[in-house]
């Protein structure tokens, strides 16, 4: 068994944010840390004082997490970017209800007191003799400090009060791991008890200390639990102030999702189940368990409930017959053709969610080749005459001011520049469309047909394929490249006017251009004529999609990329083994193209280098941050490998920016997770000039001095499967609506089903099924509550021998 924790973020605008720059304007962009570990950062928004990001992180996490934090920064060409403000949520705060937190929230001032980071190892002990109590306190340590000098470090002490009694720690210089390893005597001075409180600074020759955190123990705590382990510094009280909304707000979606996960075989009942529903018919299904699911979940829920069906299923190889019971559940509720599949129902939301599942690599193939080119050439395009800036068009050409006729015309020539590549790389892509997304739009048409087969609805069944792929896939990926990994920068405005007027003619061309000519936007009439001459290519596209032979076999799969597939790559410069410390940061560190698989983590010079080296993924026992004082470079992870000889290796990366550092550390400790003997602890620097840089202890064997973090990684669409965290999930929505499922259920029982009342009953959710069916579906929703009450005993069970394994006694830090 075992738990799992997990932030679900969404960073969706801000508003009325201060102008940081000479122009008016800002060039904003977020940072999110979790316990002052920097998990995601946002794409710049440019020029821009009310931002949209709309970016989702899934943060995979400890159990013991405090805080989550939120930067608000204004990018720079030139010297630091500045800071804008900051929100600090607690564990407390977001997990107060269920629900999340979905709200703006105003920024606050960032107060270097407040800014504090890192953990003291401290261990006190309460004495008496004959002159009185004693109080000694034993700084050891500490860990992750906040850097306040220009170096990237700080020269940090400690200072101890009790009573009026104060101490302090000799000066560690230009570290953020300090070891002290010194006692600190205090007498009791004649009063009341007083707390012990110790403060953590950073000495500076010139002006005044900075602070870097205190903690605090209450004379009770001091008397009958002395203090002995790892504590959190913590800021000043009050110190965090609020900014009255002057600095502006963010708009943020944020849910703490914590979770006991059972062993496989407590959920193989209800994951029967589930895989039965599938198989079962579906129009008049009311108590299984993907008919209470579909009735009862609402909002962002659905989205995840329809990831984690989408992946449940797809490890049993049942993701067809899935989506296809929700296909024919959606079919018989839908009597008008015109909104079918237009809402974000439960078959909507699972459609898009496989898509995103299995074809992301063929989006990228698509698309990624025209939207590169939209982004490096950077035109001016503009059809829509409201929007026309002439004298722009004028700075650009030198040639005078052109006429609205002439931007109009040069705007339709670049437009159908980039569209033509892109109808053209669609239509071509039969073969290259993964085949699961293949059969599942041959079954989508099958059932369309099925439903309406009459002629004047002939473009449904093509319809149907093409507001997925179309609307649901390729337009969205082409609005917000950044969203689908397409860029690693949101658009500027000019480049995002672009793409938006690119997403229009792709919808238009999914819409079997029904809508052309219709609406508010008539400017976009020039550009039909290509759309027209576009849809019968589109047509048989549609067709020669679908053509496609065999059904998905049923059976366990383990993951949806082979273990030899690669999951990331990409360049990053790697250090040199054993490079010299003279050797110059430059010549140690050379460029190398890198795959990780499940399998190996290799690397060569260039992709089409025969020759490579490997690292066994079954090696790694840790995947971490490097201080950028370590080689005064940003943006460096370190690889720690034991060899057959239990010898440890480190293996030195740098990534291009701080997202790229996030995923290669996410993927690498994803890839690695199963593997024994992980290190809880390394060095946060590097070993060069016969000390560690970070700590400066001077034994390369020295116990590490940071914290591993191997729990904390990023949801990704190439996660492994995982059926019983899925089942969970599932459990955790059913339980929902259990109550009223049996009051369902009791309701049915409780009618009288004589022939002669079944004739003047109207029709209901269960009214005039016939008898035999009506006791199929009493069966399954005794079925189902008989399984989540068994879940339910089981959770108990696991709680209460958890209980008995913790010994009695004060609880550690």
């Amino acid at each position: 068994m075992a738990k799992s924790s997990s932030l679900n973020i969404r960073v969706v605008e801000g508003r009325a944010l201060p102008a940081k720059d000479v122009s008016g304007s800002s060039d904003p962009y977020c940072i999110v840390k979790v316990d002052d570990e920097v998990v995601a950062r946002t794409a710049t928004v440019w020029r821009s004082l009310s931002p949209f990001w709309g970016e989702e992180y899934t943060v995979h996490l400890p159990l013991d997490f405090h805080h989550l934090a939120f930067y608000v920064l204004d990018e720079d060409t030139v010297g630091h970017d500045d800071i804008i403000g900051k929100i600090s949520l607690s564990r407390e705060a977001i997990a107060a209800d269920p629900r999340g937190i979905d709200s703006w929230i105003n920024l606050s001032h960032v107060d270097p007191d407040a800014e504090v980071q890192g953990e003291v190892h401290l261990a006190v002990q309460m004495q008496e003799d004959a002159q009185g109590r004693c109080l000694r306190c034993h700084v050891l340590k500490a860990r992750d400090l906040a850097p306040r000098d220009l170096s990237g470090t700080s020269d940090p002490f400690a200072r101890v009060f009790w009573g009026s009694q104060t101490s302090e720690t000799s000066i560690i210089k230009k570290t953020r791991f300090p070891h002290w390893d010194e006692v600190l005597e205090l007498r009791e001075t004649p009063g009341a008890p007083s707390p012990l409180r110790v403060e953590l600074w950073d000495w500076d020759m010139v002006g005044k200390d900075d602070f870097l955190g205190m903690v605090e123990f209450p004379p009770k705590v001091l008397q009958q639990n002395p203090p002995n382990g790892w504590f959190r510094l913590l800021p000043f009280p009050g110190a965090e102030e609020g900014s009255g909304g002057s600095l502006g707000a963010l708009r943020l979606k944020v849910r703490l999702v914590e979770d006991r996960v059972l062993p496989s075989r407590c959920y193989q009942p209800l994951l029967q189940l589930l895989m039965e529903s599938a198989l079962g018919p579906a129009e008049e299904d009311v108590f299984s368990p993907l008919a209470v699911l579909e009735e009862l979940t609402l909002g962002d829920c659905r989205q995840d409930l329809a990831t984690k069906l989408v992946k449940l299923y797809s490890g049993q190889g049942l993701a067809g017959p899935f989506l296809d019971y929700l296909t024919r559940r959606e079919l018989a509720r839908t009597t008008d053709p015109n909104t079918l599949f237009r809402s974000n129902s439960l078959a909507s939301k699972s459609m898009e969610q496989f898509m995103k599942l299995v074809g992301m690599p063929y989006l990228h193939e698509v698309l990624k080749p025209v939207i590169s080119r939209v982004f490096e050439e950077k035109k001016y395009i503009e059809l829509d005459p409201c929007k026309m800036d002439l004298g722009r068009t004028k700075r650009l050409s030198f040639k005078g001011t052109p006429s609205e006729e002439h931007v109009r015309e040069a705007s339709l020539g670049l437009l159908t520049g980039y569209l033509g590549p892109i109808v053209d790389a669609i239509v071509g892509s039969v073969g290259r469309c993964p085949p699961a997304m293949r059969r599942a739009f041959k079954q989508l048409r099958r059932r369309v047909e099925e439903r309406f087969p009459r002629a004047e609805h002939k473009d449904v069944k093509y319809l149907a394929i093409s507001g997925f792929l179309f609307l649901r896939f390729f337009a969205p990926a082409i609005l917000t490249p950044k969203l689908f990994d397409l860029r690693d920068q949101h658009a500027d405005p000019q480049t995002s006017r672009s793409l938006l007027l690119l997403a229009k003619a792709v919808q238009s061309l999914g819409n079997l251009g029904q809508q052309l000519g219709q609406g508010k936007e008539l400017w976009m009439a020039p550009l039909h004529p290509f759309l027209l001459q576009s849809i019968s290519r589109v047509r048989d596209f549609l067709d020669r999609l679908v053509d496609v032979e065999g059904e998905e076999a049923g059976g366990p799969a383990k993951a949806l990329v082979s273990p030899s597939v690669p999951v990331r790559e990409g360049y990053l410069l790697k250090r040199k083994e054993e490079a010299p410390a003279s050797l110059a940061t430059c010549f140690a560190f050379k460029k190398r193209y890198f795959w990780l698989s499940g399998e190996t983590l290799s690397y060569s010079k260039s992709p089409e280098w025969q020759t490579r080296s490997s690292i066994p993924v079954s090696h790694i026992r840790a995947v971490e941050r490097v201080e950028e004082g370590a080689f005064q470079l940003p943006h460096v992870m370190q690889v720690m490998t034991q060899d057959g000889s239990g010898t440890l290796h480190t293996t030195y990366l740098q990534c291009k920016n701080v997202n790229d550092l996030n995923q290669w550390l996410s993927a690498l400790r994803k890839a690695s997770a199963p593997n024994p003997d992980k290190l809880a602890s390394c060095h946060a620097g590097a070993f060069r000039s016969s000390r560690w840089t970070c700590c400066l202890q001077a034994e390369r064997s020295a116990a590490g001095c940071s914290r591993t973090h191997s729990a904390v990684t990023l949801g990704d669409w190439r996660d492994p499967l995982d059926p019983d965290a899925e089942t969970q999930m599932v459990y955790r929505q059913l339980l929902l609506g259990r109550d009223q499922l049996r009051m369902k259920l009791l309701g049915d029982c409780s009618m009288d089903t004589s022939p002669e009342e079944d004739a003047g009953r109207d029709s209901g959710s269960m009214e005039g099924t016939c008898p035999e069916a009506l006791d199929r579906q009493r069966e399954a929703a005794g079925r189902l509550l008989e399984v989540l009450e068994d879940l339910d005993r089981a959770h108990e069970d696991f709680q209460w021998q958890e209980q008995g394994k913790v010994a009695p006694g004060p609880l550690g830090p």
